[in-house]
């Protein structure tokens, strides 16, 4: 099957890397030609996708079109020209324009009662503001007075556009659901670590929640499916305290990073699923806890006696990655990594038996770069 990933950027590496493990022949399209995903593909096409013309040249041929960008012109393109060339597509447009908005969001949250943090005004200090468009980290700010917020804000408050909520202290997990109504699964919980802006910086799996936990965010996140109405896949992201579980956002789209752990721990392919969905060819793919193994989803960047544990977002500044096997000990990196290199990035996946093996092997494996290479400071 020849697989058609719009967007290289770090949901293209993550569509591109399952789509090749799953077997499949991968074309990466983007505009940039040094996108990261364009050294993990089969083959890499420089086109325009709010082109109609473009993507009939690219596109007319390929049997699934899986969509790794957050641009709204693209998007709207691609269903548009899908629709029309009767190529499945895995995008649910409904779903994702209330995902992409933390305001609606915040909005459905609220219809069905979930466990939100407190909104502005009614919460305490620290505060965290976050714009309504965009995921993940990108220009997350945290306030810990009124004057600051006052400063970095015109009045009325909450400002247009974004989100003011109470900032939580405590871990956080995600978790995928793949389906269509009345049909849908959660996948497996995986846990969150985050670096000084926010950004995720490690995944582990399997999760350290109790089952009575696990199941509790699988019936949270199965209640935002339904609400949403959901055709294809979306992850949740929660931040649990002493108040019990906060549900921080959505994202219905493939997300990046989680896919692949749960890959390792579980063997089950989101981007498979995925594909398999929407071209009419689903099959159960179980899973047994019990065989789960630990895996470590983690991100480095080297430099000159220095190594740095840092947000996914090292990962795009450095032009083409690729795969290596057996990384310094790592069962798999995602790298720009050449030995003449003095400063490079990986994405290490590490799996073992179990989590804490896993994490005892991670230690093994920094302790490993940082002799080979004479690191002096560790920052993480």
């Amino acid at each position: 099957m020849l697989v058609a990933v719009i967007g290289g950027k770090l949901q293209g590496v993550e569509a591109t890397y399952l789509a090749r493990k799953a077997g499949w022949e991968v074309r990466v399209v983007d505009q940039n030609d040094q996108v990261p995903a364009s050294g993990l593909c089969d083959s890499f096409v420089q086109a325009d996708v709010t082109s109609g013309q473009d993507l009939s040249r690219v596109l007319t041929d390929v049997d699934l079109v899986i969509p790794a960008l957050e641009d709204d012109d693209a998007l709207s393109c691609l269903t548009r020209w899908c629709r029309e060339a009767v190529v499945p597509f895995a995008f649910d447009p409904d779903a994702y324009a209330v995902s992409a908005s933390k305001l609606k969001s915040a909005e459905l949250f609220s219809r069905i009662g979930l466990p939100v943090p407190l909104p502005w005004p009614d919460c305490g200090f620290p505060v965290l503001a976050k714009p309504s468009r965009g995921s993940g980290s990108k220009a997350v700010e945290i306030f810990h007075d009124l004057d600051s917020l006052q400063r970095r804000f015109d009045a009325p408050f909450p400002p247009p556009g974004w989100v003011l909520q109470a900032y939580l202290e405590g871990s956080q997990h995600s978790l995928e659901v793949m389906g269509v109504p009345g049909h849908y699964r959660a996948l497996q919980v995986t846990d969150l670590f985050v670096d000084e802006i926010y950004d995720c910086k490690r995944v582990i799996a399997p999760t350290w929640l109790p089952a009575e936990r696990v199941s509790e965010f699988e019936r949270l996140s199965l209640r935002i499916a339904e609400a949403l109405n959901l055709h294809g896949i979306m992850d949740v992201e929660v931040v649990l305290n002493q108040e019990g579980f906060k549900v921080l956002e959505i994202d219905a789209r493939l997300p990046s990073q989680t896919p692949i752990t749960v890959y390792w721990s579980t063997g089950q392919n989101m981007v498979e699923m995925l594909g398999e969905l929407h071209t009419g060819n689903s099959t159960e793919i179980q899973s047994d806890p019990q065989t789960w193994r630990g895996t470590v989803y983690e991100h480095i960047r080297v430099s000159p006696g220095v190594l740095e544990t840092r947000g996914e977002h090292i990962m795009t500044q450095n032009g083409p990655l690729y795969l290596r096997p057996d990384y310094f000990g790592a069962d798999e990196a995602i790298t720009n990594f050449k030995a003449a290199k003095d400063q490079w990035v990986a994405t290490l996946i590490i799996s073992a038996l179990g989590r804490d093996s896993a994490l005892a092997k991670r230690d093994r494996i920094l302790g490993e770069i940082i002799q080979r290479f004479s690191i002096k400071k560790t920052y993480d």
